[in-house]
């Protein structure tokens, strides 16, 4: 189950941020991380096995002064789901058509490799013309 995690830090600045954020986010288990508040001084947090209090402590070691105030179930509407992509051509239509699959004259050996062969037609006229 993810959980939706959100503490309160006191950062003054935008370097302060990067370091919460990035101290945050090589966290275990964690999927995403956000800046939110009005004054930018709340880091959100959704994952999955993630330990609040080692990571509060964490930012209050590395930042400065930070508490929870809100650890619950990541909310998120499941029931909207992107529509499905268009099929996709064999070949698209603007290029060359695609091959045939196997030509006449084909051989191929049990390795994989296949060879092409022409055959010869006999003809009454000259071959230079």
């Amino acid at each position: 189950m993810k959980q939706k995690i959100v503490i309160k830090v006191q950062m003054s600045c935008d370097k302060c941020r990067a370091k919460a954020m990035a101290l945050v986010a090589a966290a275990g288990g964690v999927d995403s991380v956000a800046i939110a508040g009005a004054d930018r001084d709340q880091v959100v947090v959704v994952g999955e096995g993630v330990d609040s209090i080692h990571l509060t402590a964490a930012l209050r070691r590395k930042v400065g002064p930070a508490h929870i105030l809100q650890v619950g179930e990541d909310k998120k509407d499941d029931k909207k789901k992107p529509p499905p992509a268009p099929p996709v051509p064999d070949y698209y239509p603007w290029c060359y058509p695609p091959p045939p699959s196997q030509p006449a004259g084909f051989l191929s050996d049990p390795y994989g490799y296949g060879y092409a062969y022409q055959t010869r037609q006999e003809s009454s006229g000259c071959s230079i013309m």
